[in-house]
């Protein structure tokens, strides 16, 4: 049995993909067009993206919130898991950020599923209360604030709303009492209110893939 070195798991990672999400021009041509406009390279991993994908059709989610859309990535892979008549709503802090991902989204024939709100989520969050509801929920921004949207999830959700958090392991960070590194505290936060909080039944797992020691927590709203 082969070591969990950086090798190792990025081997498997790209078989994964390659076995199971391969290739698709416009998802490709998003990340390039990302890295071309020198965003940092923080979009989900290809296995990550199609585990969005299914978990909205498995919930048969029709409104997606998404908290962060970089370059959209992950938010075409939500937008294509939706009906026709579905809905993604994303929030995006940099207008820059928000023009590039507009482009990756319209050339990927979901831009007509996909509603982009410009500011700071905390700010704009608060905007969505009392319209419909969200199925699904990824919250993929700022850790800092992870308490912050996790409340919010659950406010703009309803029982049986699938929430994911992205990037809870922070290379394992995470599990240390004494780290003092405002994103790793966070995470913690979040990861306790997850665990305390009567709204939510969740869980996380850890993961090793081409974005390397990571993790991702999933949640439903009760």
């Amino acid at each position: 049995m082969a070591d969990p070195t950086p090798d190792a798991w990025q081997r498997l990672d790209a078989y994964f993909a390659q076995t199971l999400v391969g290739h698709d021009p416009a998802l490709d041509a998003a990340v390039a067009d990302q890295n071309d406009a020198g965003l940092p390279p923080i979009e989900v991993a290809p296995v990550n993206g199609k585990l969005l994908h299914l978990l909205a059709r498995m919930s048969h989610a029709r409104r997606v919130l998404e908290i962060g859309t970089l370059g959209a990535y992950s938010t075409i892979w939500l937008a294509r898991g939706i009906p026709d008549d579905g809905r993604v709503v994303t929030i995006e802090a940099e207008p820059r950020n928000a023009r590039i991902a507009r482009a990756n989204l319209d050339r990927a024939g979901v831009g007509d599923k996909v509603e982009i709100l410009l500011g700071r989520a905390a700010d704009v969050l608060p905007t969505l209360e009392g319209g419909e509801s969200f199925d699904l929920v990824f919250i993929d921004a700022d850790k800092e604030s992870n308490t912050i949207y996790l409340d919010w999830a659950a406010r703009l959700g309803h029982p049986g709303t699938v929430v994911v958090v992205d990037n809870v392991g922070r290379g394992g960070r995470v599990a240390d009492p004494a780290a003092m590194e405002p994103q790793v505290i966070g995470t913690q936060r979040g990861l306790e209110l997850l665990g305390r909080d009567p709204r939510f039944d969740a869980t996380a797992i850890q993961t090793l893939d081409a974005k390397g020691w990571d993790g991702v927590a999933i949640a439903l709203v009760v």
